[in-house]
């Protein structure tokens, strides 16, 4: 028996930043918008009726009890791990990667996090903007033969410009700063905007003086890095700020849930102001989507289970994925194993999944001379678009650049400390002083002393090669608790990905060692460390102007289906110099506005 179909204008899948965007802009033009989002609805202070909010602060370290994998059939199976509320336990739905020795393992990795808002919830708020050179790579690289660690070529012939520029992003960025809120400063930047959004600064922390004077002493034009933390009253969104600025400063900002919704998350800064608004937007929270169903060119019917594990279904004119990158093309992909005429639309070219990407990123790290209280900060202080500058990377042979900040708050609870205890990913950095068995009694206190207050590091942001082999699939044989397949990620590095990180490693420990009394310089990046996947999940479902070369049109639709979306950060063709929340916000807002034309 066909379960009874609801009908709404919009159906958004996804709550953070490729879905919340546009669902703000159609709700504020008078459309009904319908948000299904896997996670729970966690409140803040302000918003909750007893004034405490639903973070419970182990969002990225669980503390519950400890657990074992259960999945058959991984070279995993049997090892211990913590979950926390906001990502799914590894044995209901895990991700899957291939490790370097061939062999699978099942991760959390990949999910940015499972709850309203996505990952903005829980990342530091890092916005920069991409420069206009990430959006044309083909056309700045085209003919080039001086590129390192490219033998064959790939470089020049996998690089793709984007079907939209940056003059036509532009005024979506600025849209972005204004109604999520950043506080940032435009001086320095090799980006100019059309108007100035930013909210003022806070002062830097102490430690951060070490990475302006390198910055300093290289020649390198500096600015304070863009961060969605509101710094003053933010009237778009109704949220208001401590008395005492200086209160708004807390380390807890990068990787946890903020309970005073200073952070601007997308359900604080977008979604939650839309309940003033009156009809037209529904959240419904704990909602997994299972599969799409279609007729032909249209998507008819959205299946979901509810909070109570019952199917539902819901059809709408529009449909947008918003799953976030690895969880989207799983839904296409499931879609597909569903209906052959749906994979023959969505994957007729066999691109779904293909070119995923992540950043490449690393950076350097040293020990200073005077201790700071890096828990009074927000994620970063200084940054530099230095060697995102074309001039700067094309004369080392590389085909891109990246940005460079300083991780202010990294290691500013001893807790956290762990986490860059040997690079620890998302499903071990419980285990980060286990890695060491000198790090215990008398050696655990000197760890601390020595380290606490006083480490500061450097992190880059930047291109990594489109390859065709870098790819989501479906898992032949784990599946979730809802008997789907599961998501599946094989990725390697390019030679010239490793190349880049090198050379921006070293740019990054240059200016830890010119930034004044500093010891224990070392650098590297994450082609070397234990990370497999990271949490800057890109591509995968790639834009483009060429039907034949991409799964998505320039407005982000699916080429062979009239009313299909995908919005989060899927559609890059390139993953850009710095870190991707703020192009996902802009992108969706540009695809907002196209949407209103249609409906």
């Amino acid at each position: 028996m066909r379960q009874e179909t609801e009908h709404v204008e919009v159906v958004v899948i996804g709550s953070g930043a490729g879905g919340a965007p546009l669902t703000h802009t159609l709700v504020r033009a008078g459309h009904q918008v319908l948000v299904l989002e896997k996670g729970p609805l966690l409140r803040t202070q302000t918003q909750s009726p007893d004034g405490l909010s639903d973070f419970k602060r182990d969002e990225s370290f669980a503390t519950g009890a400890e657990k074992r994998i259960t999945v058959q059939g991984v070279a995993n199976t049997g090892e211990t791990f913590f979950s926390s509320h906001v990502e799914p336990d590894l044995n209901d739905e895990p991700h899957v990667y291939r490790d370097s020795d061939g062999q699978d393992r099942v991760t959390i990795e990949g999910y940015t996090a499972q709850v309203v808002g996505g990952g903005t919830q829980l990342y530091g708020g890092v916005s920069p903007r991409f420069t206009p050179e990430d959006l044309r790579l083909r056309s700045l690289n085209e003919g080039r033969s001086d590129l390192r660690a490219d033998p064959d070529g790939e470089v020049v012939r996998e690089a793709r410009d984007w079907p939209v520029g940056y003059a036509e992003l532009e005024p979506y960025y600025g849209q972005a700063e204004h109604l999520i809120g950043v506080n940032g400063t435009w001086e320095g930047q090799a980006k100019t905007p059309s108007a100035d959004h930013y909210q003022p600064p806070l002062e830097p922390n102490a430690i951060s003086a070490y990475a302006a004077a390198g910055m300093d002493a290289l020649g390198m034009r500096r600015y304070r890095t863009p961060l969605a933390v509101i710094t003053e009253d933010h009237a778009p969104s109704g949220r208001t700020v401590p008395a005492d600025r200086e209160s708004i400063k807390t380390a807890f900002v990068n990787r946890y849930g903020d309970p005073l919704g200073l952070k601007s998350n997308t359900w604080v800064s977008l979604l939650a102001p839309l309940r003033a608004v009156g009809q037209g937007f529904e959240l419904r929270a704990n909602c997994c989507v299972t599969h799409l169903e279609a007729e032909g060119a249209r998507v008819t019917r959205v299946h979901y289970r509810d909070p109570a594990g019952a199917a539902r279904t819901v059809s709408a004119r529009i449909v947008v994925v918003a799953c976030s990158a690895i969880e989207s093309v799983r839904l296409l992909a499931l879609s597909g194993a569903a209906d052959p005429d749906f994979e023959r639309r969505v994957n007729g070219n066999g691109l779904l999944g293909a070119y995923f990407l992540t950043h490449c990123f690393g950076g350097a790290q040293c020990a200073v001379a005077t201790r700071a209280d890096k828990s009074r900060t927000l994620d970063s202080d200084w940054a530099t678009d230095h060697c995102a500058r074309p001039e700067w990377f094309r004369e080392r042979g590389l085909w891109a650049g990246g940005v460079i900040y300083n991780n202010t708050s990294d290691g500013a609870l001893p807790i956290s400390l762990a986490r860059t205890w040997h690079a620890m990913d998302m499903d071990n950095m419980w285990k980060g002083y286990l890695y060491d068995t000198g790090i215990l009694g008398n050696g655990f206190e000197d760890y601390l002393d020595a380290g606490f207050g006083r480490r500061l590091s450097l992190a880059f942001m930047a291109n990594q090669v489109p390859r065709r082999a870098n790819r989501v699939e479906l898992h032949p044989h784990v599946k979730d608790k809802w008997g789907r397949p599961v998501a599946y990620i094989i990725k390697t590095w390019h030679g010239h990905d490793r190349a880049l990180m090198d050379v921006l490693a070293d740019q990054c420990r240059a200016i830890l060692e010119n930034g004044g009394e500093v010891k224990d310089v070392s650098s590297g990046s994450v082609g070397g460390s234990v990370v497999r996947i990271a949490n800057h999940v890109l591509g995968g479902a790639r834009f483009g102007a060429d039907a034949r070369d991409s799964v998505l049109d320039p407005d982000c639709r699916a080429w062979n289906f009239d009313n299909l979306y995908v919005t989060d950060g899927s559609f890059m063709p390139t993953s850009g110099s710095a870190n991707p929340t703020l192009t996902i916000e802009a992108n969706s807002f540009r695809v907002g506005d196209t949407l209103l034309k249609r409906l």
